[in-house]
């Protein structure tokens, strides 16, 4: 015993046996108290808890893979405990293992031949269903979806606003009423029936790809900002489908969104009722075309209240995505496979 109380002596000079006793038993209480307050380091529970959640990304989104060897979700993101690797070697040590849909092909050739148990497979995609193919091939694989939309197991927006009660609100000089930025023109498309109605009552400056005017990465925003107005026309309508058009284009660059996509109820889930034109306000074309053209000066400005309170935050790093699992994990649920995951996406 490496040590021991004083004992309490009695008036005769002696110990008393009461005494001498109690204290024994406090001490060796104690001594043995000590082995569960203070566990071994060594402790598996202990070592496990420590160890950092490993996200595997089977191949990278983008075509520009970063590098992710150091601890980026901390030094990035502020987010502890979480490693990501693109090591394929590194399969089973992986909880989590990443599949962007972009790089996935129809059949199982390119997947991992085994899956560990307790390991999570996501399904990744940005693009919405009416872009999205060959779903079908892919039932019952994975264990979680991360897609734009709000009811995923993780939630990735294009964009969202952040509570910023310091902005000030800043309104571009403008020099054009309506611009649009289009690369993909497909006539096909709900937009450019949109677009080609539209144009009849009021000119439109058009960028981009598709009228051999591209615009360089940093021309884009100051070029945007000039116009009054910005058609952030989807290239499909779903469900929470609302791209960089709405965040990057239109709100970041400081103009007002005239938004085709998903119903009004939908975008107002992500941004104030009174920071975009939404298409399907108006009767026909021709009473939208009016109204902007029309506008005053105090209404317009109107349009700009949201930066009182709020700055747009842009999703662009897919380092940041990937990341927010970590964050998620704790929250998601396990062993659940999606039996169907087409006819989840075209819900």
């Amino acid at each position: 015993m490496p040590w021991a109380l004083p004992l309490r002596w009695s008036p005769w000079g002696r110990p008393g046996v009461k005494a001498l006793v109690t204290a024994g038993v406090f001490v060796t209480t104690l001594w043995n108290l000590r082995f569960f307050l203070s566990p071994s380091k060594g402790s598996g529970e202990d070592s496990k808890h420590r160890e950092p959640l490993v996200i595997l990304v089977w191949e990278w989104p983008s075509r520009q893979v970063p590098s992710v060897s150091r601890d980026v979700c901390h030094e990035l993101y502020s987010i502890t405990g979480c490693q990501l690797t693109t090591e394929r070697q590194l399969l089973h040590q992986a909880n989590v293992v990443v599949f962007p849909h972009s790089r996935l092909q129809p059949g199982r050739d390119k997947l991992p031949k085994e899956r560990l148990p307790g390991q999570n497979w996501v399904w990744v995609s940005l693009e919405s269903p009416s872009n999205t193919r060959a779903l079908a091939a892919w039932n019952k694989t994975f264990n979680w979806v991360m897609t734009y939309r709000q009811d995923s197991d993780i939630f990735i927006p294009y964009g969202k606003l952040v509570p910023n009660r310091s902005a000030t609100v800043n309104i571009p000089a403008k020099t054009n009423l309506v611009s649009w930025v289009i690369s993909n023109y497909h006539r096909t498309q709900k937009r450019a029936e949109v677009y080609k109605n539209l144009s009849r009552y009021l000119h439109v400056n058009i960028y981009g790809k598709a009228n051999n005017k591209p615009l360089c990465k940093d021309c884009l925003l100051s070029t945007i900002s000039k116009s009054k107005f910005y058609l952030a026309f989807e290239n499909s309508i779903h469900r929470d489908y609302i791209t960089e058009k709405l965040w990057r284009n239109s709100l970041l660059a400081g103009t007002v969104p005239v938004v085709l996509g998903p119903p009004r109820a939908n975008y107002e889930q992500f941004v104030p009722a009174d920071s975009f034109i939404h298409v399907n306000d108006f009767g026909s074309l021709e009473e939208l075309a009016t109204f902007l053209k029309t506008m005053n000066s105090s209404r317009y400005q109107q349009f700009f209240a949201w930066q009182r309170r709020f700055s747009v935050k842009l999703y662009t790093d897919w380092r940041e995505r990937i990341c927010a699992i970590c964050t998620a994990y704790p929250h998601l649920p396990h062993g659940h496979l999606y039996p169907d995951l087409q006819s989840w996406f075209n819900s």
